[in-house]
């Protein structure tokens, strides 16, 4: 058993019998809190339907699950995507005590279990890894579901040289109406991030979607520098627009290396009512401070729509 899982179990253990699964109160509690004048940054909050949440990418990676939580809550993050291999322990490994306590945590809180952040790609021509890729998938669509959260976050990540574009193409819908399938069956999302040298390129996107026949397999809009390639952020936006689900990855908003500005229009031009996901690659010495920082940024950029 490693360090991690033990960490988990360890913690784990400390919930008291007090702890509830929901419920009205529990689900009160996390009511949207950006639409309103928000007295911590004094600005004036357009009514909004996105909410501001964190993925654990680099900012949350070395804590574990209680420390996750009890810092966006000290933060004003609303909601987190938990990212594979980190310190917080959540894999298709926990039994099922383990999952319930997991759910428990965040029932008890006002941070909501948003998703998890998996690394499967179906783009591999090798099928035995392509089906490794696929049935692992299905393992943690099952942990989503026991743990609350309402989707998982995969990725197409190449188009490999010396294969037909097209084929792969074909074989990542393929893959991705086999797992959405699976996951419709338990009321979840797939959520696939615009993600990888090639494929993250947004008409590459747009040929995988023409193909994709699952309603609930959704594109995760990742904020990459090749969305203002031509014809620029707002056609390659209008380009996969109908196909956009209930995540936005974003880097740290006040960086002025990405209009998000523009880009938050554009999501308030088609009523976005999901949410948008600090997933910060920077190493700040102070992280929640940062995360304050960027809440205030999040604020800042609804109150401009």
């Amino acid at each position: 058993m490693n360090n991690n899982r033990r960490n988990f179990i360890k913690e784990s253990l400390t919930v008291g019998a007090g702890l509830v699964i929901g419920g009205a109160a529990s689900y009160a509690s996390k009511l949207d809190a950006n639409s309103h004048i928000d007295s911590d940054s004094g600005l004036n909050i357009k009514e909004s339907a996105m909410k501001f949440g964190l993925v654990t990418y680099q900012w949350g990676k070395d804590w574990d699950l209680p420390t996750v939580i009890s810092n966006c809550e000290k933060t004003g993050f609303l909601g987190v995507e938990l990212r594979t291999q980190h310190a917080h322990g959540v894999e298709a490994s926990l039994n099922a005590t383990q999952r319930i306590e997991v759910k428990k945590r965040f029932a008890d809180s006002p941070v909501t279990c948003v998703g998890y952040g998996s690394n499967f790609e179906y783009h591999n021509p090798d099928q035995t890894i392509l089906r490794q890729n696929i049935e692992q998938t299905k393992e943690y669509i099952k942990l989503c579901k026991d743990i609350g959260a309402s989707g998982i976050k995969v990725k197409p990540n190449n188009l490999p040289a010396g294969v037909p574009r097209e084929r792969t193409i074909a074989q990542i819908a393929d893959s991705l109406n086999e797992v959405g399938k699976f996951a419709g069956d338990y009321g979840l999302i797939v959520r696939v991030e615009a993600h990888g040298l090639i494929t993250q390129e947004l008409p590459n996107m747009k040929a995988i979607f023409d193909q994709v026949i699952q309603p609930n397999v959704k594109i995760c809009w990742n904020s990459n520098p090749v969305d203002l390639n031509p014809p620029g952020i707002e056609g390659n936006f209008n380009m996969v627009k109908q196909w956009i689900g209930d995540t936005v990855h974003v880097r740290e908003l006040n960086a002025n290396d990405y209009p998000y500005q523009k880009l938050f229009n554009l999501f308030a031009g088609i009523n976005y009512k999901g949410w948008i996901l600090l997933e910060a690659s920077s190493t700040p010495t102070d992280r929640l401070s940062a995360m304050k920082e960027q809440l205030t940024a999040f604020k800042d950029l609804v109150a401009k729509i």
